[in-house]
């Protein structure tokens, strides 16, 4: 089987739960490390699917891989290999199917409900859930592509995951893992408030029962992640 090409846009940013997800079913993945210099490949068939991970920069920036992997996504749209972004890579997903990527007035870090949406397209992907848990870490937000569907939403920011056919991009993290969350919790202290506002929890709020949160955001995660893999390219 040919590997899931994983890009990764930062090295705080791996591929979390999906790597693990992967290993446990004896996936081929190849992880493409963007921040260390790492070319787009050109060809989306030489993998069977395309994953990307978040990052801290837009998809608006100038940046070397913007433009390549924007073309490398539009080409894996049409051969039908299938992608999913998380966060940043939903907004780089997005942004290839055509929606705009924004500042949001209304940031959002740490634990948050989103709601599923009930159409026909979510429910291979989130089963009966209604709402869930999950995490959240992001500063910008994608629109609706067209011919999209959204799957997820919530109150500050609509668009929180969208599915056209058998790709999906999330605003959202569902990936994440107690290293990743411990990490961001150091590495980001700065963005973080003493006490929680609104949409943007403390570090000691976003810590509080912490594995017994991310148990079940990876319950999630699991049924994702085996409802994208369903189209894996063999």
């Amino acid at each position: 089987m040919r590997p899931v090409a994983i890009f990764r846009f930062s090295a705080t940013e791996g591929p979390g739960h999906l790597g693990e997800w992967l290993d446990a079913r004896r996936v081929p993945q190849r992880l493409i490390a963007l921040d260390q210099g790492e070319s787009v490949p050109a060809v989306p068939l030489a993998f069977s699917g395309i994953a990307m991970m978040g990052g801290p920069m837009s998809a608006n920036q100038n940046l070397p891989w913007n433009a390549p992997l924007i073309d490398l996504l539009r080409r894996a749209v049409d051969v039908d290999v299938p992608v999913i972004g998380h966060c940043l890579g939903g907004q780089l997903l997005a942004k290839a199917l055509g929606a705009r990527v924004t500042r949001t007035p209304v940031p959002e870090i740490g634990w948050g409900e989103v709601r599923v949406s009930r159409t026909p397209d979510a429910a291979p992907w989130f089963g009966a859930r209604y709402a869930f848990t999950t995490f959240q870490w992001h500063y910008e937000i994608f629109g609706l592509p067209p011919r999209a569907t959204r799957v997820l939403t919530n109150s500050f920011n609509p668009d929180q995951a969208f599915v056209l056919g058998k790709h999906i991009g999330f605003q959202c993290h569902i990936e994440m893992t107690r290293p990743m969350v411990e990490s961001w919790c150091t590495t980001g202290a700065n963005e973080l408030p003493d006490r929680t506002s609104g949409a943007t929890q403390s570090k000691d709020d976003i810590l509080t029962n912490l594995d017994r949160r991310l148990a079940a955001l990876t319950q999630v995660a699991d049924d994702v992640y085996k409802q994208w893999a369903r189209g894996l390219v063999v």
